[in-house]
C-alpha cells in the first residue's frame, strides 16, 4: 500500500499516520472545549459533545476547507444562553435547524463570496482578539471551584505540568516531527500524574462526559408562526455569527497551508451540519480556530483529521468517558495557551508605525469587541462598516478638476477620481457657473459616475448652467456610466443638454 492516498478529494494526498494522529490530538482538545461551552448556554454538557461530533463529522465529510475543525463553540453558546433560560433547550435544538436553513441558503446563493469585503486589518484584528480570548479562557483553570485563585500546592502543580506542557509543544517539533508534539505533551503529562497520583484538576471534574449515541430528536416545539417569531432572531444570529467565524477561520487555514478552500462549499457544510445536530440533540456550532490550528499545526492537511476527531470523540463519549476523564487539565490548559500564542499575529504588531492609522484604529477596535464583547459577528462588521467609511472619505478627498479653455473658447472640466456620494459636494464647488462661456464640457476619461447621488449632482450642475443660458455636454463617459444614466431618467430628471458638436455621451471623441 502507498503511503498516500485519496480520500473523499482526489486532489488531496492523504498522509495516514499524520492525520490519525492529528485527529485524536484535536478529539483530546475539544472534550473540555465542548463541555464548557454546553455549561456556558446552560446546557448539559453532552448537548455540547453531542455538537461538536456532528459538526465536525458533516464539516469534514462535506466541507471546503479540507483540515478545518468545526465543533461546539462559544460564539453560538453566547447567542443561545437568554433562549435556554427563557425558553427552554427544545427551542435550542429548533434554533439551530432553523440557523442551519439560513446557511444552506447563504451557501446556494453563492454570498460566501462576500468575504471579500473584509479588509486585512479585521481579519487581523479577529484573530488578535480570539487569541486573546483563548488564552483568558484557561485562566479559570488556575482557580477553584468558588472562583478564586489557587493558592500555594494546587497552583505550583497547576503551573508545573502546564509549563512542561508548552515546552514539550515548543521543543519537540525541533528535533522530530514524527508524532505530533501536542499529543505527546498531553500523554506525558498524563502518564506522570499517573505516575506519581499528583493531585491535580481533570476532565472529570468539570462534568461527565458518559452517554451513548447522540439520539434523533425532533424538536418538541409548537409549530407556529409565534415559534417562528421566537427562534428566528436567534437562528439568524447564530447563522451570521457561524458564517462569519467559519469563513475567516477557512481564509486563516488558507493562508497557513498556502491553498484555497471553497466559501461557499463550506456554508453549505456547516449548515448540514447544524440541521443534523440540532436534529440529533446537538447545540450546534462551527469552525473552531482553535483546534484547526492544532490540527494544521500538526501537519494535517486533508478531510481525514476532521473525520478521526469526530469519531474518537464519539468513542470517548460511548466507550472511554472514564479514561478520558482522567485527563489532566493542565495539559489541555497548556495546549490552549500555546494555540492562543500561535494564533495572535505577531507581525501585526510590528506595523503599528508602518500602517495608516485608519487601518490600527480598525484592527484595535475589532479586538477589542472580540475581546469584550465576545461577539464575532458585530466585531467584523463594526471593522467592514469603519474601513468602507474611511474609503470612502478617502476617495471622496480625491476628486480633482483640471480647468482650460480650448481655442474656441469652450471650457473642459477633466474630471479626475470617482463621482459618488461621497464626493459630489467637493465635485460642485469645482465649477464656476457665473464666469464660465456659454458651452462646458465635463470630461470622465479619468473618472466615473458610480451612484445615484453622482447623477444627482450631475443634474444640478446642468441646471445650474441651463439658468443662466449655459449648455453642459459630457465627454468620455464609460458604458456602465451612460447604463446608470439612461436608467435614472426614470427616477428623475436628468438635466445634460446634447450639442451634436461634442457627441454627448460617448466613449471616445
Amino acid at each position: 500500500m502507498t503511503k498516500y492516498l485519496n480520500l473523499f478529494d482526489l486532489s488531496q494526498k492523504v498522509d495516514y499516520k499524520t492525520e490519525v494522529l492529528s485527529g485524536l490530538t484535536v478529539a483530546m482538545a475539544l472534550v473540555p472545549e465542548a463541555v464548557a461551552f454546553a455549561l456556558i448556554a446552560g446546557l448539559s454538557p453532552l448537548t455540547g459533545l453531542y455538537a461538536a461530533f456532528m459538526m465536525g463529522l458533516v464539516t469534514s465529510i462535506l466541507g471546503g476547507r479540507p483540515g478545518m475543525i468545526s465543533g461546539a463553540t462559544g460564539a453560538v453558546a453566547v447567542v443561545l444562553v437568554s433562549l435556554v433560560k427563557d425558553f427552554g433547550v427544545e427551542y435550542v435544538f429548533a434554533t439551530v435547524i432553523l440557523a442551519g436553513l439560513i446557511q444552506l441558503a447563504a451557501g446556494f446563493l453563492r454570498l460566501g463570496k462576500l468575504m471579500r469585503l473584509v479588509p486585512h486589518p479585521v481579519i487581523f484584528g479577529f484573530v488578535n482578539g480570539l487569541a486573546v480570548i483563548i488564552f483568558l479562557s484557561q485562566m479559570a483553570q488556575f482557580k477553584d471551584d468558588n472562583g478564586n485563585w489557587l493558592q500555594g500546592t494546587p497552583m505550583l502543580i497547576m503551573l508545573g505540568l502546564v509549563l512542561v506542557t508548552m515546552a514539550i509543544i515548543w521543543l519537540l517539533p525541533k528535533l522530530s516531527k514524527a508524532i505530533p508534539s501536542s499529543l505527546v505533551a498531553i500523554l506525558t503529562i498524563f502518564g506522570l500524574v499517573i505516575a506519581f497520583d499528583i493531585d491535580t484538576k481533570t476532565v472529570g471534574d468539570m462534568a461527565s462526559i458518559s452517554g451513548g449515541f447522540p439520539p434523533f430528536h425532533i424538536p418538541a416545539v409548537p409549530i407556529s408562526f409565534e415559534t417562528l417569531q421566537i427562534i428566528f432572531p436567534y437562528a439568524a444570529v447564530v447563522a451570521g455569527v457561524g458564517l462569519i467565524e467559519s469563513l475567516l477561520t477557512l481564509n486563516i487555514v488558507d493562508e497557513i497551508t498556502e491553498t484555497r478552500g471553497r466559501g461557499n462549499k463550506e456554508a453549505i457544510a456547516q449548515g448540514t451540519a447544524n440541521i443534523l445536530s440540532g436534529l440529533f440533540s446537538g447545540m450546534g456550532g462551527c469552525a473552531m480556530i482553535g483546534q484547526s490550528l492544532i490540527n494544521v499545526s500538526n501537519g494535517a492537511r486533508a478531510r481525514l483529521s476532521g473525520i478521526v476527531a469526530s469519531v474518537m470523540l464519539l468513542i470517548f463519549i460511548m466507550f472511554g468517558a472514564g479514561l478520558v476523564e482522567k485527563l489532566p487539565m493542565a495539559a489541555l490548559t497548556g495546549l490552549m495557551i500555546m494555540v492562543s500564542i500561535g494564533t495572535f499575529e505577531w507581525s501585526s504588531l510590528r506595523t503599528f508605525n508602518k500602517m495608516p492609522k485608519s487601518d490600527i484604529l480598525v484592527m484595535v477596535l475589532v479586538t477589542l469587541v472580540t475581546v469584550f464583547l465576545h461577539n464575532l459577528a458585530l466585531a467584523v462588521l463594526v471593522g467592514v462598516i469603519i474601513s468602507a467609511l474611511v474609503f470612502a472619505w478617502d476617495n471622496a478627498k480625491r476628486i480633482r478638476a483640471r480647468k482650460y479653455v480650448d481655442i474656441g473658447g469652450v471650457k473642459h472640466y477633466e474630471i479626475y477620481g470617482p463621482l459618488f456620494f461621497g464626493s459630489t459636494t467637493a465635485f460642485a464647488d469645482k465649477f464656476d457657473i457665473a464666469n464660465d462661456p456659454e458651452h462646458v464640457i465635463i470630461d470622465f476619461e479619468e473618472s466615473r459616475v458610480v451612484d445615484m447621488s453622482a447623477i444627482e449632482a450631475l443634474n444640478k450642475i446642468t441646471e445650474r448652467y441651463a439658468k443662466v443660458g449655459k449648455k453642459v455636454h459630457l465627454r468620455h463617459l464609460s458604458p456602465d456610466c451612460v447604463k446608470l444614466l439612461k436608467n435614472a431618467e426614470a427616477l428623475i430628471e436628468v438635466n445634460v443638454m446634447e450639442d451634436p458638436t461634442y457627441k454627448l455621451v460617448v466613449d471616445k471623441v
